[in-house]
């Protein structure tokens, strides 16, 4: 059997690690009251990361859905996305109904039946990387015979359209856009990320990671964010340095990859749970009143993702004790009913024979 590989699973960690610090960060830090070039310098850090964050995600998601993408029934992939689309319905209620608990926390919200219908279809919330998996998931399927040397192109230009910013704003419908090359290009190209994750050495991943600050910062400094192209381009330098990086931790700093690997193979819960804690942490904190000095500015955010990050592990045990395993896999009742039914066929084939 082959053996699975451990670097996948630390970017997967590094990254949802990410995101959770860019929340504390963006959501409830630069909102404290005290708070200054401490807190201004982790926001510039985050924003630096974005273009690796969540592409890298995706290329990492894309890598594994090649089985359910061309099996050839076609149910493989429709369970899979109807289960992350169920789970994004699921979250999405849940969390609108505990964030009218904290009215001050600073994220989108739904405050009446409309802009439910509108979060739940085409103005996704920040749980819009599960919405966008579906919608990956089916526009694979459905390209399948297209050629890759076609496929990414186009992919590519739609990434660069969405970073435009021509889009309307419709939450976070132009981010499903933007990282859909990413997906592709994991799904399309598993085998050559494969080989560059294999040869990647010490001297690949520093001038790779020198690269990617060199051309952020420039990115920064000319304001050439929304310049066509450039986005997408940063995005796949930073993606390449983030394989390599994860690479090296996973080969030579054990310390640091096996907690890596363990979030990584627990993305979910986190990503699902880790906004309402943190609405709730951060309610909480304010009531204080207490000003934040540079020092706390400084450790804050690390600590503040390490609580959210242990809660919702927590959270979900807990949830998983009590049987609520359905509000991770809406589906797994029709899974256990198929698995039943097979064993059922299988248990009369048996008999007759």
């Amino acid at each position: 059997m082959r053996q699975r590989e451990g670097w996948p699973d630390v970017a997967k960690g590094v990254c949802i690690v990410l995101v959770v610090l860019w929340h504390v960060v963006t959501k409830h830090a630069i909102d404290v009251q005290g708070a200054g070039p401490v807190t201004d310098s982790w926001a510039t850090l985050n924003a630096q990361l974005l273009p690796l964050r969540m592409p890298l995600f995706f290329l990492i998601s894309g890598m594994f859905a090649g089985r359910a993408v061309t099996a050839p029934s076609g149910g493989s992939w429709r369970m899979r996305a109807g289960r992350l689309a169920l789970v994004y319905v699921v979250w999405v209620l849940i969390q609108t109904a505990m964030l009218a608990l904290t009215p001050d926390f600073d994220t989108a919200r739904a405050e009446d039946a409309g802009e439910l219908l509108a979060q739940l279809t085409f103005s996704p919330t920040n749980l819009w990387y599960l919405l966008a998996l579906a919608v990956y998931l089916a526009v694979a399927r459905f390209t399948r015979h297209v050629p890759t040397a076609v496929l990414l192109p186009a992919a590519f230009v739609v990434s660069a359209v969405a970073a435009s910013g021509v889009l309307p704003d419709l939450g976070n419908l132009w981010q499903v856009l933007q990282n859909l090359f990413f997906f592709l290009a994991g799904l399309r190209l598993r085998e050559l990320v494969e080989r560059f994750a294999a040869t990647t050495g010490l001297l690949r991943a520093f001038m790779l990671g020198a690269a990617y600050i060199a051309a952020a910062a420039a990115v920064g400094v000319l304001g050439m964010r929304q310049w066509p192209g450039v986005w997408p381009l940063l995005s796949v330098l930073a993606v390449a340095f983030g394989v390599a990086a994860c690479v090296l931790l996973d080969q030579r700093v054990e310390a640091v990859a096996r907690p890596l690997r363990w979030i990584g193979r627990r993305t979910l819960p986190i990503y699902v749970i880790h906004m309402i804690p943190l609405a709730l942490l951060d309610g909480a904190l304010r009531s204080t009143g207490i000003r934040t000095v540079p020092l706390i500015e400084a450790v804050e955010p690390l600590v503040l993702t390490a609580v959210v990050i242990a809660i919702c592990l927590g959270v979900h045990a807990l949830l998983m004790r009590l049987g609520l395993s359905i509000l991770f896999d809406p589906l797994l009742p029709l899974t256990r009913a198929r698995e039943r039914a097979r064993a059922l066929t299988s248990g009369s084939r048996e008999v007759q024979h």
